[in-house]
């Protein structure tokens, strides 16, 4: 309490004009309104909750895909258990499918689903992999377990996400008002520091890599203010006790040997350029939906009543949804922001912004 509390004085002691900062880790969001820390930081700072979320940006397409496949007979759709409150184009989740008698199940790691699948040949399992670079690997060792062993049963709906990608786009606006990134922590363990160290040189804007508690994002966000005043423009690491500059590159060989970048849809914020994964071959015979590895989806379609694009770039905060804490809460989500454990609208919610 009294490190942070220290950390705190030397932010209100250095900050002479306003400034906007964006934390783009889900998790993030969270942690900086459950401590308070968007409460206790100047007035001059503004912090803009980016789109953090992987499950709230998973394209309606790749949930529409998910809901046709649960419903099918002899199918067994396996997810992590976020995955089954949203919505797709028609309102409808998994959730209710399940209720309905589908076969959906909630996985915590995808060899999990490798399991399943041996234990059921008599049965279609396939898993709907979410997430951004963290998660990702382990996907990839799914796919690679699978191929060893021949598994003819178990399939991929693939619907990972690239951090960097959509920073990129986002910084490039001309409109966007952010004037310094919070990267996240997690992300970089795998992908190391390569990638922000270009986002600084084309957008000539400090980035702190930070992790979750107290300490670790004000002290992250003291260096952002800190470069910000100076008039500089840097890559730090404030998170050094879990990320290398090279990140982890077993994982990244791991993500290479698998998967490839493609373009992509990101639910709210429309196509995102090289914004996602698929498998490469060989690995792409077990991907669900093959056939469209050519056709990428251009979805951008949001939930009715729902403005999660919006509130995924930063432009509105979740309690100025007209909707927000009245027709959409956790237990009536009408958007994918609110249902996310990670998600800003379920932050605000939670924390009672």
């Amino acid at each position: 309490m009294r490190a942070a509390q220290g950390l705190l004085d030397q932010i209100h002691g250095i900050t002479s004009r306003p400034w906007t900062l964006m934390e783009v880790c889900g998790g993030q969001t969270h942690a900086l309104l459950r401590h308070g820390i968007d409460q206790l930081l100047p007035e001059a700072i503004s912090l803009i909750h980016g789109p953090g979320c992987p499950v709230c940006v998973t394209a309606t397409e790749r949930i529409d895909r998910a809901l046709t496949l649960a419903e099918q007979p002899g199918v067994s759709l396996c997810s992590y258990g976020d995955m089954l409150r949203v919505p797709g184009s028609n309102g409808r989740d998994l959730l209710s499918l399940r209720a309905s008698g589908a076969d959906v199940r909630v996985v915590y790691a995808p060899l999990d689903v490798l399991d399943l699948a041996r234990r059921h040949p008599e049965r279609q399992v396939v898993f709907f992999a979410v997430g951004f670079e963290t998660t990702a690997p382990a996907t990839a060792l799914l796919a690679q377990r699978a191929l060893a062993e021949e598994l003819n049963n178990l399939q991929l709906l693939v619907a990972h996400v690239r951090v960097a990608p959509v920073l990129d786009q986002l910084l490039g606006d001309p409109a966007c008002a952010v004037q310094g990134v919070l990267a996240a922590g997690h992300v970089c363990t795998v992908m190391g520091a390569g990638e922000l160290q270009s986002l600084v040189r084309r957008h000539q804007r400090p980035v702190v890599i930070t992790g979750f508690s107290a300490v670790e994002l004000l002290e992250a966000i003291l260096q952002c203010v800190q470069q910000l005043e100076r008039g500089e423009k840097r890559l730090e690491n404030a998170y050094t006790k879990a990320v290398a500059a090279e990140g982890n590159q077993e994982a990244q060989r791991l993500l290479a040997r698998v998967f490839e970048p493609i373009d992509t849809t990101w639910r709210g914020l429309g196509p995102i350029k090289g914004g996602g994964y698929r498998l490469r071959p060989p690995f792409d015979r077990l991907e669900q939906g093959a056939l469209e590895r050519n056709n990428p989806c251009h979805n951008v379609s949001t939930e009715a009543d729902c403005p999660s694009g919006l509130v995924l770039q930063g432009l509105m905060r979740p309690n100025q949804c007209p909707n927000y804490g009245t027709l959409c809460t956790p237990d009536s989500p009408l958007g994918a922001p609110m249902v996310s454990s990670e998600g800003a609208c379920a932050a605000y919610h939670r924390y009672q912004r």
